[in-house]
């Protein structure tokens, strides 16, 4: 059986609208880090080469949480990630659970613990807490054009 002649007329327009591929396209390859950021973090991950990292600063941060299918977890904690398991080599204890999503007690040190939700931080000193939403509106800019 045939298609209709008006069918194959419709679809060989719309043949014609799809763009062929240009000669001149590069590949997009990796997207976040430079050829020399990511060479070097393939050599850590071969090497398993771990950078010491040490909570600076009177804030610490909970900037987020991600739990793997294998139940682990990752947080980032001042903008720095740390798997399970990983508190001696930052210096900071953290506790995740997924009964409280998005949140985490964090513990550097002997300090006493604090129980942070994503985005908050807490000054270490004063244990005052700052949401980092400017007075509860954020404001996004707008687009140039």
């Amino acid at each position: 059986m045939r298609p209709p002649a008006r069918m194959m007329s419709v679809l060989l327009g719309l043949a014609a609208l799809v763009p062929a591929p240009a000669a001149d396209c590069q590949e997009l390859g990796r997207l976040f880090f430079t050829p020399e950021k990511r060479a070097t973090l393939d050599r850590q991950r071969t090497l398993n080469i771990q950078e010491a990292q040490t909570l600076q600063g009177n804030t610490m941060s909970l900037d987020g949480v991600v739990y793997r299918s294998n139940g682990k977890a990752t947080v980032w904690i001042n903008q720095q990630a740390q798997a399970d398991g990983e508190s001696s080599r930052t210096g900071v204890s953290a506790v995740v659970s997924p009964r409280t999503p998005g949140s985490a007690v964090l513990a550097p040190g002997e300090e006493t613990p604090a129980r942070l939700k994503v985005g908050e931080t807490v000054n270490r000193a004063t244990g005052k807490r700052d949401t980092r939403l400017g007075g509860g509106v954020v404001v996004t800019p707008k687009p140039s054009r």
